[in-house]
């Protein structure tokens, strides 16, 4: 986060959040996100927001695919977008003095498709051969494999590439795409975003005017599939991959977004196995022993639950030595409380990674979007930091015990 900066908010009257960080760059990010994803999805039609993500992009009511390409690429931007879980995210990195024309073109493709069938059918092809790379990585697939355990009786349970049997079904008219839109991409669902050198009253002007005509349909949008209040039952699943390492991961669910123990829970990931060297599961498995190249865990929380796990990769050999490593390590966290002094080390070394992290604009004003989405404010790194710092080593022996509960683990292989 650069200095200076201020976050300013707006609603609409239809519901359409917009949320605007006002900073010295030159370099802004504009864009829209919908609280859509493959979580609103059925089987049958699984890959939809997927497919939708890809195919906005092939043409709208007033451009082509190429005149869009053009229109951003030709001023020095960037566009892009994603789809996770519960969200579809439409954005571009441009200068400042382009919002206009850039938010104008992520409104068009986003409120007029056309999914024209020649282009989604090149497109069609473009997302199966997606499919086909994401199954040959296993360090990626696990990931999927690993909700699919923990979520089994929920529609989270299922991938965001979808399968090919539906990509078919879904690409083979344009009515499917369109009537989904209808039914999801709803004007309360919807953060309209920016981040940059651009004054927070034209910005939401900007928005009003592309998205304020907006009406809620008379179509019923599917409610999200409830999380069954049960574990599943199957704790250990594997798969014979033929891959030359063992790829395995151990979690299970943890806190969703908003919950009070969520950034103590933030932390105690970080200190476990986030994204330093000096975290306890890499000095464990890498460094002393010399087990793994990539050992790393996660915490990952959704709109109303949440999922931790821990990956890594290792000689078929090491596999058994290196799971109890994990475990163990995940018992001293149960078991004893850090000190005072490890615990000022790690708030240290985690307000200098949220630094560090705010720096990257496009990082930040997509947090800041889903920050809107879910709560209806966006903390900068500061405030949150903030927050974590009145966590107390009895909090995070208490998360610990709540979440690293044996009994409530999975545990998935690629042998």
């Amino acid at each position: 986060m650069q200095e200076n900066s201020q976050t300013f908010y707006h609603i609409l009257p239809n519901g359409v959040k917009i949320v605007h960080r006002h900073t010295p760059s030159p370099v802004a990010y504009v864009g829209v996100m919908v609280g859509a994803g493959t979580r609103d999805e059925v089987p049958e039609e699984n890959g939809m927001a997927h497919y939708i993500e890809h195919c906005v992009f092939k043409g709208t009511a007033h451009h082509s695919a190429r005149q869009i390409i053009h229109a951003i690429e030709g001023i020095g931007g960037e566009i892009n977008a994603y789809t996770t879980k519960e969200e579809t995210t439409f954005y571009a990195a441009i200068l400042a003095e382009h919002v206009q024309l850039t938010l104008h073109l992520i409104a068009e493709m986003v409120l007029e498709p056309t999914f024209k069938k020649e282009e989604t059918d090149k497109e069609r092809m473009v997302i199966l051969d997606e499919i086909e790379s994401y199954n040959d990585s296993p360090s990626e697939l696990i990931y999927d494999d690993f909700e699919n355990l923990v979520f089994s009786g929920s529609s989270l349970e299922m991938p965001i590439l979808g399968s090919k049997k539906a990509l078919r079904h879904i690409s083979s008219k344009p009515s499917y795409p369109l009537q989904w839109m209808k039914n999801h991409y709803r004007p309360e669902r919807m953060v309209v975003f920016c981040q940059g050198n651009v004054k927070p009253e034209r910005f939401f002007r900007l928005a009003e005017r592309e998205f304020g005509h907006l009406t809620t349909p008379s179509t019923q949008s599917s409610s999200i599939t409830p999380i069954p209040s049960d574990y599943p039952n199957e704790h250990e699943r594997s798969f014979r991959k033929h891959t030359h390492q063992v790829h395995a991961m151990l979690g299970g669910r943890a806190y969703p977004l908003g919950h009070e123990n969520q950034l103590a829970m933030f932390l105690l990931n970080n200190i476990l196995g986030g994204g330093s060297l000096n975290s306890r599961l890499n000095l464990s498995l890498r460094e002393s022993r010399g087990l793994v190249y990539t050992v790393e865990s996660t915490y990952t929380p959704l709109s109303d639950t949440g999922y931790w796990c821990v990956y890594w990769a290792c000689d078929p050999q090491d596999y058994e030595l290196s799971l109890e490593l994990v475990r163990r390590e995940l018992d001293k966290l149960r078991e004893t409380p850090l000190t005072e002094a490890a615990l000022r080390h790690a708030l240290v070394q985690l307000r200098g990674q949220l630094a560090i992290s705010a720096q990257n604009q496009e990082n930040s004003a997509l947090a800041m979007a889903k920050s809107m989405l879910y709560r209806n404010c966006a903390p900068d790194w500061e405030e949150t930091m903030r927050q974590i710092e009145h966590t107390t080593t009895g909090k995070l022996l208490q998360v610990a015990q709540e979440i690293f509960e044996g009994k409530n683990a999975y545990i998935l292989t690629y042998k």
